[in-house]
C-alpha cells in the first residue's frame, strides 16, 4: 500500500515538475535573452508572464476535458504541446517568436499542473489526501531545487537554448511514466455526466462557493508571491546584488527547499491539529515573516542576507498552507474534481501573473519592489484565511469535518 502510494506520488510529482522546470531552469538565462535576441528586461520578462498566462487560461479546458474522457488523455496531449513547442522556443529568432511559443508551451505544461490534484482527489480526501498531496509535493521540489542549478549548467556549457532542449528530453520522459506507470482513475461510469453544459454548471456552482473560492486565493495569494519573487529575483539578485547565475540557483534552492521541506510536515500535522488550523498558524506566521523584511527594506536595509533569512522563514511556513489550502478545496467537490482543480489553478495562476505585472511596474533597481509585492501578497493571505477560517465558522461543512 504504501510503496503503491510512493509510486503514485512520485509519477505525479514528476509530471507536475515539467511546467515549473521550464519555468526554473529558464530564469538564470534572463539577462542573456535580453542581450541575445536584443530585448529589453519588459520583454523578456513577458516571455516569462505570457507562460503563466497559458497555464492558468488552459486548465479551464484540460479540468472538465479530464472529468469527461478521463484522466490520462489530457496529459498526453499536453505533454505532446509542450514538446513541440519547446523545439519552437529553442529555435527561436526573436524574442515575439519566443514569447509565441511560450505562450504554447504553457498551454501544454498546464495539463500537468491540473490532473494531477484531480488524481489525488479521485484517490483520498482529508488527512489521506494531504499526506498524498505532500509526497507529490516533494517529488515536485526537484524542480526548484535542482532546476536553476540544471539550468545554469547547462546555459554555462551550450547557451540558453539548451535549456529547451533539455525540458523537451523531460517531456518525453513524461510520456514515457505516463504510459508505462499511471493507471486511469476516472472510470468510465464517472464520466458518463460529465458534459460542456455541465462543465459551465460546475464553474457556476464553484464560483458561487464562498469558502472554496476563499481557500483558492489564499493560495493565490501564497502562490502570486512565490510568481513575484520568480520574475524579479533573477534582475534584483543578479544585477543589483552582483550574484553569478550559478550563485543566483543556490540562492533560488535554497528557498525552495524550505518550502517543500516544510510542506513534508502536512500530513503529520493536519493529523494531530487539523487542516484548518494548520492553515491558520501557517498563514500568521508567513505573513510576520514577509512583513518584517519588508519593514527592514523600507527603512533602509538593503542587504542580501537579511532577505535570504527572512524569504527562507516565510517560504518554509508557506510550505504548510499551499497544499492544505488545496486539499480543503477540493474536499467537497470529489465529482468534478477536474473541472475544481481547473478554477482553482486558472485563479491563482491569472492572480499571480497580475501581482507580477503590477511589481513588474514599480521596478527600480533594487529589491525593495520585490519585498513589496511579496509581503503585500502574504498579508492578503493571512486576511482571507481569517475570513475563510474562522473557528466558529458553521459555513463550510467540508472543513469542518477535515478537523
Amino acid at each position: 500500500m504504501q510503496t503503491t502510494l510512493l509510486r503514485k506520488a512520485v509519477v505525479l510529482g514528476l509530471l507536475s515538475a515539467i511546467g515549473p522546470f521550464a519555468i526554473d531552469m529558464y530564469l538564470p538565462s534572463l539577462p542573456s535573452i535580453g542581450r541575445s535576441l536584443d530585448a529589453n528586461t519588459g520583454q523578456v520578462q513577458l516571455s516569462l508572464l505570457v507562460f503563466f498566462i497559458a497555464l492558468g487560461l488552459g486548465q479551464l479546458v484540460y479540468g472538465p476535458v479530464s472529468d469527461r474522457y478521463g484522466r490520462k488523455a489530457p496529459l498526453y496531449v499536453g505533454l505532446v504541446l509542450f514538446a513541440l513547442s519547446s523545439v519552437g522556443c529553442a529555435l527561436s529568432q526573436s524574442i515575439e517568436i519566443l514569447i509565441t511559443f511560450r505562450f504554447l508551451q504553457g498551454l501544454g505544461a498546464c495539463a500537468g499542473m491540473v490532473v494531477p490534484r484531480a488524481i489525488v482527489r479521485d484517490l483520498h480526501t482529508g488527512v489521506e489526501a494531504a499526506r498524498l498531496m505532500s509526497m507529490l509535493m516533494l517529488v515536485f521540489s526537484i524542480s526548484p531545487i535542482l532546476a536553476p542549478l540544471t539550468g545554469s549548467f547547462v546555459i554555462e556549457l551550450a547557451g540558453w537554448r539548451a535549456v529547451f532542449w533539455f525540458v523537451t528530453l523531460a517531456a518525453l520522459l513524461g510520456l514515457g511514466l505516463l504510459s508505462l506507470f499511471l493507471d486511469e482513475t476516472r472510470p468510465p461510469a464517472a464520466r458518463a455526466h460529465s458534459t460542456i453544459g455541465g462543465a459551465f454548471a460546475a464553474y457556476r456552482l464553484l464560483l458561487g462557493d464562498r469558502h472554496f473560492l476563499g481557500l483558492t486565493f489564499i493560495g493565490a495569494f501564497g502562490i502570486a508571491s512565490f510568481f513575484a519573487y520568480l520574475a524579479n529575483s533573477p534582475f534584483v539578485l543578479i544585477e543589483h546584488y552582483g550574484l553569478s547565475p550559478m550563485l543566483y540557483s543556490v540562492f533560488f534552492s535554497i528557498n525552495a527547499a524550505s518550502f517543500f521541506a516544510f510542506a513534508q510536515l502536512t500530513g503529520v500535522l493536519a493529523s494531530r491539529f487539523g487542516l484548518r488550523r494548520v492553515v491558520r498558524v501557517a498563514v500568521i506566521f508567513y505573513a510576520l515573516s514577509m512583513a518584517a523584511v519588508l519593514s527592514l527594506f523600507a527603512a533602509g536595509i538593503d542587504r542580501l542576507d537579511v532577505l535570504a533569512a527572512f524569504l527562507f522563514i516565510g517560504y518554509g511556513f508557506l510550505g504548510l498552507v499551499i497544499p492544505t489550502t488545496a486539499v480543503l478545496a477540493l474536499e467537497a467537490h470529489g465529482a468534478i474534481a477536474g473541472t475544481a482543480s481547473a478554477l482553482m489553478g486558472t485563479l491563482q495562476f491569472v492572480t499571480g501573473a497580475v501581482v507580477m505585472l503590477v511589481v513588474g511596474s514599480f521596478l527600480n533597481g533594487t529589491a525593495l519592489p520585490m519585498v513589496a509585492g511579496i509581503a503585500g501578497c502574504a498579508v492578503m493571505a493571512f486576511i482571507l484565511a481569517q475570513v475563510t477560517l474562522r473557528p466558529a465558522s458553521a459555513s463550510a461543512p467540508l472543513v469542518a469535518s477535515a478537523d
